[in-house]
């Protein structure tokens, strides 16, 4: 069942006061183990209700109300969502919350609504049908898209070379040898026990996956990978970097859709498309 867990307010939150570092580090502690047991969806601390707003509906009227609220106590200053078997579950995990105030303090825990728990009104069906649309669509709109290269035994060095001339930071590395679970004999090739199985690195705000593969067969083909950067001579100098034992489709130049464009596939078999960001029009 899902929960929201509900910090409430107090004069000294109302008051902006932020928390002791003593407070903190209990609190970011008890929040690791909550992620660390799987149950944490999401948590935020929230402003003093003097930086908040209230509308109140009456038919087709609204009426604003800046705050600060005057009713404290039911008044939240943050909360939790969490995913747990049960009710006694939430409550277990509360009891073992620090006092996140200075003060006496509360917290409340409220289940869900679920869809089933409509059932008797949506007889049909098709507001829960329309509910599922919705979240998927959600789901899609938070999800994101990575390109996965695979380097057939040339990962590390790819990545040692994007490194040197992209000013790429690897985030992580893992090699088949360090894989929690053995990889079957059949699946890898010889000699590729001390290859890259998974990689992640960046480019700017990009981030990039990549392996070797299980064996020298995976040849890089329909994809190029476009890098759009400020400056002509950083431009340049990316370009004639990925150029140097690669081969070049098209020589950097301006072009109708961008002041400079040019494509050249690296030694390791990478497509690049090298870019400055189009002139805005007039």
């Amino acid at each position: 069942m899902k929960v929201m867990v509900i910090v409430k307010a107090t004069a000294s939150s109302e008051a902006g006061q932020l928390p002791s570092s003593e407070l903190l580090a209990a609190m970011g502690s008890f929040n690791e183990a909550l992620v660390s047991a799987g149950i944490m969806a999401s948590g935020e601390g929230l402003k003093p209700s003097s930086e908040g707003f209230r509308v109140r509906f009456n038919g087709a009227d609204r009426q604003v109300t800046k705050g600060p609220f005057v009713e404290t106590n039911e008044l939240i200053a943050g909360y939790w969502i969490w995913n747990v078997q049960s009710m006694d579950e939430a409550l277990e995990w509360v009891k073992k919350c620090p006092n996140p105030m200075q003060e006496v303090s509360d917290i409340e825990i409220r289940s869900f609504y679920e869809m089933d728990d409509f059932a008797e009104i949506d007889t049909s069906g098709e507001i829960s049908r329309r509910e599922k649309e919705l979240r998927n669509t959600l789901a899609m709109q938070q999800s994101t898209i990575n390109s996965y290269l695979f380097f057939s035994g040339r990962c590390e060095e790819a990545l040692n070379f994007y490194q040197q001339h992209l000013n790429a930071k690897v985030e992580m590395l893992m090699r088949f040898n360090e894989s929690p679970e053995p990889v079957p004999d059949e699946m890898l090739q010889e000699g590729f026990d001390n290859k890259v199985m998974h990689a992640e690195f960046s480019v700017g705000p990009n981030r990039i996956l990549a392996s070797d593969g299980c064996g020298d067969g995976t040849a890089m083909s329909g994809f190029s990978l476009a890098l759009t950067v400020q400056e002509k001579a950083h431009a340049g100098r990316i370009f004639e970097a990925l150029a140097h034992g690669g081969d070049v489709q098209v020589p950097l130049a301006e072009t109708f859709w961008s002041p400079l464009f040019g494509s050249v596939t690296d030694q390791f078999g990478v497509s690049w498309m090298i870019m400055l960001p189009s002139e805005p029009s007039t």
